[in-house]
């Protein structure tokens, strides 16, 4: 099995950051890898090593490897994950804040932040239901650090009724899967299922067609007229 590195971008101290290819990881190692990660929350990464998801949308990574620096000096010194991440969200929070994108984002009315967060409509998916590529930046920093890939109303209170988002940040090979993810998800959660019994359902999903791709198209109509 090849390896997922991409190319080396910073050494800090004995600690190497490397840009991977997420999608290579999530279809062979392991599916909950997201935008980035270390060796105490994802044991397949070296010790030293910080990977960071190939990105597609605007450059994060310094938020990342500043998380990841936080997130990794507290675990290793045995704190457990949660309290770790609540840790190191605050610090990436802060710096996300201090960036003059942010600051003049955050003056506009709710309608134009909107604007700016709308990047694309998918309307062949789209009916009752509207599938929005999103700007996951602004909404990492303005509303919830921990958005990746996707999301729905159902979910986060930020996202209008009736949409779906899917972060600009996906590779174009897997938004389908993600789509197919969240559609789903989403429709089970507007039959009453909770958050965590309809994600364990769509993740079953989502990795039954990441292993047999030539189902995906018909899965995902199946899910879209479910939302409509």
């Amino acid at each position: 099995m090849k390896k997922p590195y991409i190319k080396k971008v910073d050494q800090i101290g004995p600690l190497t950051v490397w840009i991977v290819d997420g999608q290579f990881v999530r279809k062979n190692i392991d599916e909950e890898f997201t935008n980035f990660g270390q060796h105490y929350r994802f044991r397949f990464i070296p010790t030293h090593e910080f990977w960071i998801d190939e990105e597609h949308g605007l450059g994060e990574n310094q938020f990342f490897i500043d998380h990841l620096l936080v997130e990794h000096r507290l675990m290793a010194g045995g704190m457990v994950y949660d309290k770790a991440l609540e840790r190191a969200d605050a610090v990436e929070r802060k710096e996300r804040h201090k960036t003059e994108l942010i600051r003049e984002i955050s003056k506009l009315p709710k309608k134009e932040i909107l604007e700016n967060i709308h990047k694309r409509l998918l309307k062949k998916y789209s009916g009752a239901v509207s599938v929005w590529v999103v700007n996951g930046e602004l909404v990492r920093s303005l509303y919830f650090i921990d958005f990746t890939e996707g999301g729905h109303d159902q979910v986060y209170h930020f996202v209008p009724k009736n949409e779906v988002w899917l972060d600009d940040d996906l590779g174009p090979g897997e938004r389908k899967f993600v789509l197919l993810h969240e559609l789903h998800e989403r429709h089970l959660m507007t039959l009453g299922w909770s958050y965590f019994k309809a994600h364990r359902s769509a993740s079953r999903i989502e990795y039954h067609c990441r292993a047999h791709p030539a189902e995906l198209e018909e899965n995902l109509r199946l899910e879209a007229e479910k939302n409509r």
